[in-house]
């Protein structure tokens, strides 16, 4: 859904990727194992805060995404989402009425169609109130952080660009809401930019 971002290596980044995966100080990014409670434990509302994408189509969209919400709510069938979402680019709102997604617990993945696109992304280990997607579009690598609320901790926030770095990513490749998130106060929360209406895509569904 959404400001999709997905990824998997490329021979693109095949080299950094190669190298940062032997640095002993990159922490391995772990899949969530799924249980009866995984699901019902992201159902509700999420805050797109950042992400980045190595998916030249993506790129594009991130850079103009200043604010995007989503919501997953149970479907019509136990191994399905239903996904509301909606975002500002620059000053426009876009809004998307209900889409699905597609879950395979057997390798902790998400599955969006977009306008016939098929988008996954795997859902990975985090604090209860993060929501971290390693994404695969075309082999191009991407990853999105999304939030319970605008306010992400400035530990989250650099334990997330660890991640990036590992994955390949220099820092202006990585993209945020806002300004006021990538820099938060010392000591302090990220505040992202206040909603502004309207439902589409941030790259959490951006499967």
């Amino acid at each position: 859904a959404g400001q999709a971002m997905l990824a998997s290596l490329a021979l693109l980044v095949g080299l950094p990727l190669a190298l940062a995966a032997e640095d002993p100080s990159c922490t391995p990014l772990v899949p969530v194992t799924f249980d009866n409670t995984t699901i019902p434990g992201i159902l509700g509302k999420w805050v797109y805060i950042t992400g980045g994408s190595k998916y030249p189509p993506h790129v594009a969209e991130m850079k103009v995404v200043k604010y995007a919400v989503f919501s997953f709510f149970p479907g019509s069938h136990e191994d399905e989402l239903d996904v509301i979402e909606s975002m500002r680019v620059n000053e426009t709102c876009v809004v998307r009425n209900t889409s699905k997604i597609q879950i395979f617990q057997r390798n902790s993945t998400l599955m969006h169609v977009d306008d016939q696109v098929v988008s996954t992304a795997e859902l990975i280990q985090s604090d209860k109130d993060l929501l971290i997607l390693k994404h695969f579009n075309a082999n191009f690598p991407g990853l999105s952080l999304s939030a319970r609320t605008p306010n992400v901790s400035k530990e989250h926030l650099e334990e997330f660009s660890a991640h990036m770095r590992c994955l390949g990513f220099t820092e202006e490749e990585v993209f945020f809401t806002s300004e006021k998130v990538r820099t938060p106060p010392q000591g302090g929360r990220a505040p992202a930019r206040p909603a502004t209406a309207g439902t589409s895509r941030p790259p959490v569904a951006g499967l």
